[in-house]
């Protein structure tokens, strides 16, 4: 049975893969969800292979970027910073009424952004996990785009 956060997370792929073209050839409906647990990618174009990140968060207003926004695993992110690749993030905000999806390039994107969390405890049922937030008040000004 899927948690709240993973619906949450299963709507908004959802949601870009069906209202958003690809950002590198412009193509509409060729974004498609990658597997689940796929290394640091969501959705992917079946025309030109691009890939790109989607993350979602509920809040009160869709029309302000939150301060955080949660990352998954941190170690593959680290491991792709370190050799320079970045990949792009669809940001998909969400309240009772509806939804907004913002778009952040890899190229605006910088190491300041990526902050890694306290590792899970020894007790914990993945003991040892580190994931990672975006801060996403060190994105430049006027670098995340709202699509939708």
């Amino acid at each position: 049975m899927a948690t709240e956060k993973q619906k949450l997370g299963d709507l908004s792929e959802s949601l870009v893969a069906k209202h958003c073209p690809c950002a590198k050839c412009k193509r509409e409906n060729t974004l498609k969800l990658l597997p689940k647990n796929f290394k640091c990618a969501d959705v992917v174009c079946d025309f030109c292979g691009y890939l790109a990140q989607v993350k979602s968060k509920t809040v009160k207003n869709i029309d302000l970027i939150p301060k955080q926004v949660l990352g998954a695993a941190w170690q593959p992110q680290k491991e792709r910073m370190d050799a320079g690749i970045y990949f792009p993030l669809f940001l998909v905000l969400v309240n009772e009424q509806s939804f907004a999806i913002y778009y952040l390039s890899a190229d605006l994107q910088t190491p300041d952004m990526f902050i890694a969390r306290k590792p899970l405890s020894e007790n914990a049922k993945r003991a040892g996990w580190q994931g990672f937030y975006y801060d996403m008040q060190q994105v430049p000004s006027g670098a995340v785009v709202r699509l939708k």
